[in-house]
C-alpha cells in the first residue's frame, strides 16, 4: 500500500472495505461503505432518532402528526373518522360538461365553443355556422 493513510474502513463487521470516500452515519456516527450507508445496511441502533415518517392521509393527502409513542395507523384511522376534510363529491368533477346543442349531437367538449352568429354551445364538429344550420345573422354566408 502506498497511502495507507487514506480512507477509511467500512465499520459493518462483515464488510471492513478500504473507502476512499466513507461516509458517516449521521445517527450512530460510524463511518461506512456506500453499499453500507443506509440505516437498515447497517442495522443502525439509532435510526429511530433520524429516520421519522410522517403518515399521509389516504383520502384528503394532508400530513398527520404523530407523537412519541403513537402508532401511525390509529391516529391515521382516528384522523378519518374525526376531523378528515375528504368530500368525495369533488374527487368526482366532470370536465367534459358542454353539451353541443345540434339536434342529434351528443358531445360534449371541455371548453365552451361558442358560435359568434347564433351563440349556441357547439362541439368541434359542429362550430362552424355551415355545419350546424346557423340561423342567427341575416348575413350570407360563403360555402368556401
Amino acid at each position: 500500500m502506498e497511502l495507507p493513510w487514506l480512507g477509511e474502513h467500512c465499520s459493518e463487521r462483515s464488510c471492513k472495505q478500504l473507502d476512499f470516500l466513507p461516509l458517516k452515519c449521521d445517527a450512530c456516527g460510524e463511518v461506512f461503505c456506500k453499499d453500507h450507508i443506509r440505516y437498515d445496511d447497517h442495522k443502525c441502533s439509532s435510526a429511530y432518532k433520524k429516520n421519522v415518517q410522517v403518515p399521509v392521509c389516504p383520502l384528503c393527502n394532508t400530513p398527520i402528526p404523530v407523537q412519541k409513542g403513537e402508532i401511525p395507523d390509529i391516529v391515521v384511522g382516528a384522523h378519518m373518522d374525526k376531523d378528515c376534510k375528504f368530500n368525495p363529491s369533488q374527487q368526482k368533477q366532470k370536465i367534459f360538461t358542454n353539451k353541443c346543442t345540434k339536434p342529434g349531437c351528443k358531445r360534449k367538449e371541455m371548453m365552451k365553443v361558442v358560435c359568434e352568429q347564433c351563440g349556441g354551445s357547439f362541439c368541434i364538429k359542429h362550430r362552424h355556422p355551415l355545419d350546424h344550420d346557423c340561423r342567427g345573422s341575416s348575413q350570407p354566408i360563403s360555402k368556401a
